[in-house]
């Protein structure tokens, strides 16, 4: 079976970033979930790369690596901070760099962190319907986490642990559902798979 890619991909321009964090546990347990080697992808890094291009054409060494990786990945993890209640910029940049086709049917994880809980929306407003026009599946559940919902870049709110756990299941769910995860691949990597729902 070939290797699974599970990427992230973390919209914040600064760092430390809650963004990141919560990206970074999911990818965590999708890792523990399955074996697969994850690879997380900060904007605060990737953005001066990657704008260097306008156009998918101008991709050039580091920056065309990584757009390529987010093309070949089997599941997507995609976190922004909320900025003027939208994702960030540079989110939003390196995604106009993919190619319209690439993520067909990829299962993605959506979340985002936010000073208010006012801001949650922005998930279903934005986040959503911007994978549906790659026709991406994204999966039922989301994150929105707000400043309390950390601790020293720690997520402490077990309900935010939960729905990570859930999203996970979920995205695991739709591997076996595009034949990329086998039940054979938990049982020989001493794991049980959760059920989705």
């Amino acid at each position: 079976m070939t290797e699974l890619s599970i990427v992230g991909i973390a919209g914040n321009v600064t760092r430390p970033s809650r963004t990141a964090v919560l990206v970074g546990e999911i990818l965590k347990v999708l890792e523990a979930r399955t074996g697969a080697n994850t690879r997380l992808i900060e904007l605060v890094d990737a953005a001066p790369l990657v704008f260097a291009a306008l156009t998918p054409d101008r991709l050039q060494g580091e920056a065309k690596e990584l757009v390529r990786l987010i093309e070949r990945a089997d599941v997507l993890v995609v976190g922004t901070p909320v900025y003027r209640a939208a994702y960030t910029g540079a989110l939003k940049h390196l995604l106009d760099l993919v190619h319209h086709h690439a993520l067909t049917g990829v299962p993605v994880i959506l979340t985002a962190t936010g000073g208010t809980p006012m801001h949650a929306l922005v998930i279903e407003h934005h986040l959503r319907p911007l994978f549906g026009f790659f026709k991406a599946m994204t999966v039922p559940t989301t994150i929105f986490a707000v400043e309390s919902d950390f601790s020293d870049y720690r997520i402490v709110n077990p309900m935010i642990t939960d729905r990570v756990e859930q999203v996970a299941s979920e995205a695991v769910g739709a591997l076996r559902a595009r034949s990329l995860l086998s039940f054979d691949s938990f049982s020989s990597a001493g794991r049980l798979p959760l059920a989705v729902g």
